[in-house]
């Protein structure tokens, strides 16, 4: 079986997916391809000036919710693990 080969359109818009979505893990894994090689790709292109580092205001906005989605499903999950405590203590915390 032969190397496979990508064609540029292809390698820039895995490149702009993963920015988009902020996960070369996660895009490697949707696009078949492995993460060195999406990593490889981000940073040449990086290197030779023709990519944009810059997030659109709607590429910002996206990154700025996941990340307070992340911290509330943390938060979330930190008062169950509480909860789960002290339901189940042994009697020091609640007044029955």
């Amino acid at each position: 079986m032969g190397r496979r080969v990508f064609d540029e359109s292809f390698r820039k818009m895995a490149i702009a997916l993963s920015y988009t979505k902020g996960s070369v893990k996660e895009v490697a894994d949707e696009l078949g391809i492995s993460q060195t090689l999406l990593s490889k790709w981000r940073q040449r292109e990086l290197e030779s000036g023709q990519g944009t580092t810059e997030l659109t205001d709607d590429q910002k906005l996206i990154k700025k919710l996941q990340k307070e989605l992340k911290d509330a499903q943390t938060e979330r999950d930190i008062l169950k693990k509480a909860v789960g405590i002290f339901s189940k203590g042994d009697g020091r915390y609640s007044d029955s």
